[in-house]
């Protein structure tokens, strides 16, 4: 293993290269993450599901986060951030080669299980790149660099479905779809089996890609940065603490992490389910995820140009969650017809896509503020945030169950306290270094 070296050591070479290659890691991230966008419909009629089942793709994805994150920090620290990095790609590799018996036998419980060691894989990297693009350079910029990773992240969230849709989705596909209902027997199993060995191909060029990525990764200039290497100051305010969670900042830090990120999925992931609500039809509401998605781009950009020249990162992640708990009262209080972008609809949908705005630097801010000053806890302390990634699986379910007991709008009001506190932490939970009843 390459021996760790201090970030103070890097060149401002070495720095960019670094930040290149971690931003095409979070390409792949969102790639394969948002993929299952795709996925859940496409699953949905090939394997004849209930839209619970089909749901299962997100929960099954998603959950590794929570199961595997404190295993990958323990091997993080065994192997270093680089062979690390290389194994996350190698399980994902497995994860997309499991697709393969998984079609040809039309099992859903198999695809889950690719999907679960996808997720491994990615809970892996995720712990890795996270706090290694924060620690990669001054701490003052970690918002914006990890701004430009969201940018890498999303972007592929745009182009993924599409992509995908193109590879396994036909022209024709409209009429098999409507003739399904009406077919029996051998003929319906033969036409179903035909459908769903549409993902043979792509995700074993996935399967291969990843692989080789994680090769890439291992003999690539990446330095092994050393975490262990303290400040004096860091030193000797950890002195004595033997575990993470004497560290209250970091805990409070993975709740805010939960909660965000099932806010920031609500609002792409129940826009189009909100705007049928309307009687928008679905060939017009697949645009709404994509205009979410794109303002939380340009939040990047703002956070990018902005931070930190003009304003705190600190700053930042208190306006960005203020402004979430405003968009959600909007959501609940407004209402109107009003047509933008030659979409009419209730003005309440444009309150959710502004969401994106108001998430795009939440999960930024939040993980300089969590792991400052975590020193040799680092590792570990990356792998506790990245279980908060769970909350991806968890909150929209909470969502759904408050829409079917009252209605779409009404369940938006799960918004409310995840944004208070976040603002909480935003003001004050972050600066809480010990716990004191």
């Amino acid at each position: 293993m390459n021996k760790p070296i201090a970030i103070s050591s890097l060149s401002k070479r070495d720095t960019q290269v670094s930040i290149f290659l971690i931003g095409l890691m979070f390409f792949i991230f969102g790639f394969v993450s948002w993929a299952n966008a795709i996925l859940i419909p496409y699953f949905k009629i090939a394997c004849e599901l209930s839209n619970f089942r089909a749901y299962l793709v997100t929960f099954a994805f998603y959950i590794s986060y929570f199961v595997m994150s404190v295993p990958a920090s323990y091997l993080l620290k065994s192997l270093g951030f680089k062979k690390g990095m290389m194994l996350g790609f190698w399980i994902m590799s497995i994860g997309a080669f499991i697709f393969i018996p998984a079609a040809m036998g039309r099992t859903y419980s198999i695809f889950l299980v690719g999907l679960f060691t996808l997720g491994t894989g990615l809970a892996i990297l995720q712990t890795a790149a996270n706090p290694y693009i924060t620690l990669l350079g001054p701490k003052e910029n970690a918002l914006q660099r990890i701004s430009i990773m969201g940018i890498c992240n999303k972007g592929a969230g745009i182009l993924a479905p599409l992509v995908f849709a193109a590879v396994i989705l036909k022209a024709t596909d409209s009429d098999l779809f409507k003739n399904l209902a009406f077919m029996s027997g051998e003929n319906r199993n033969i036409a179903l089996n035909e459908l769903i060995s549409r993902v043979i191909e792509p995700y074993f060029y996935v399967g291969i890609i990843l692989f080789l990525l994680g090769l890439a990764i291992r003999f690539s200039p990446l330095p092994e940065i050393d975490t262990d290497q303290e400040s004096l100051e860091s030193t000797q305010s950890n002195a004595s603490k033997k575990s993470i969670l004497q560290f209250p900042h970091l805990i409070l830090g993975a709740f805010a992490i939960f909660l965000h990120v099932g806010t920031h999925i609500i609002a792409i992931d129940t826009i189009i389910g909100y705007a049928g609500s309307m009687q928008i039809q679905l060939l017009e509401a697949k645009v709404f995820p994509a205009f979410t998605l794109g303002a939380t781009i340009l939040g990047y950009i703002i956070g990018i140009i902005c931070i930190p020249k003009f304003i705190s990162q600190v700053n930042a992640l208190r306006i960005c969650t203020v402004l979430g708990l405003l968009f959600s009262i909007g959501i609940l209080v407004s209402h109107g017809m009003v047509e933008i972008a030659g979409l009419k609809a209730d003005i309440s949908i444009w309150f959710v896509v502004a969401l994106g705005l108001a998430n795009s630097l939440i999960w930024a801010g939040i993980w300089p503020l969590a792991l400052d000053g975590l020193g040799k806890f680092t590792k570990i302390g990356a792998s506790i945030l990245i279980m908060g990634l769970c909350g991806n699986a968890i909150m929209p379910l909470v969502y759904g169950y408050f829409a079917d007991l009252y209605d779409l709008k009404s369940a938006y009001a799960v918004l409310l306290p995840c944004y208070i506190y976040l603002i909480f932490y935003a003001a004050k939970g972050h600066q809480i270094k010990n716990w004191t009843f």
